[in-house]
């Protein structure tokens, strides 16, 4: 693809995350933020997998349902979704401080999964391209006083897992195996890998 039709592409980010706001900009590429108001739920059977891709999936094809026809035809569309699993327990984003603070009593002291599902819809057509990147997470052991403290910042609330590695939660952290921005919440090398199945090559 020519530099000229590249600098013509623009990305509608399905998401209200400022983690993947900032993520995103480090493609270089003009970005719409559109959050998506899709419909999170799942069937209890499904896999970590399938669950991240398919919700990915869903979130930016909700966005493409709600663009007119004003919107630029060349954009893809961009939806992420990330879940922690342990010991094959999906833990999402906690319901209130009590939630939070049970996932971190649980994590303390093990090692978890992180899965997040990426998908690009190209707007002129419709093509999709889904996949999911996994990295495993070591949390050092945590006392009562400590969790607590930390779900009093008020950070975990919004974080699938109840942390964030880019934030205060990073000092609960031991070590990762794996991509760091997966865990952060979108793998900009992942996305990277499927924008050159649209022509779109970064860098």
């Amino acid at each position: 693809m020519s530099s000229v039709t590249r600098a013509r592409t623009s990305l509608v980010l399905a998401s209200s995350s400022p983690r993947r706001q900032e993520l995103i900009s480090l493609l270089g590429l003009p970005v719409r933020i559109i959050p998506s108001g899709a419909d999170e739920r799942t069937p209890a059977e499904w896999s970590p997998s399938r669950i991240v891709e398919e919700l990915s999936r869903r979130k930016a094809l909700a966005v493409e349902k709600e663009l007119t026809e004003a919107a630029d035809e060349s954009s893809i569309i961009v939806g992420s979704d990330t879940i922690v699993v342990l010991n094959g327990q999906i833990m999402g984003k906690p319901r209130d401080r009590q939630d939070a603070e049970r996932m971190l009593r649980q994590l303390a002291g093990n090692v978890h999964e992180v899965y997040t599902g990426v998908s690009c819809v190209r707007l002129s057509d419709g093509r999709t391209a889904t996949s999911h990147r996994v990295t495993k997470v070591r949390m050092r052991p945590l006392s009562a006083e400590q969790i607590s403290r930390y779900v009093a910042t008020g950070e975990p609330m919004d974080k699938a897992g109840a942390y964030g590695i880019q934030e205060i939660g990073s000092v609960l952290v031991e070590s990762i195996e794996g991509d760091y921005f997966n865990v952060v919440g979108l793998p900009v090398s992942l996305l990277a890998v499927l924008l050159e199945q649209f022509e779109i090559t970064i860098p």
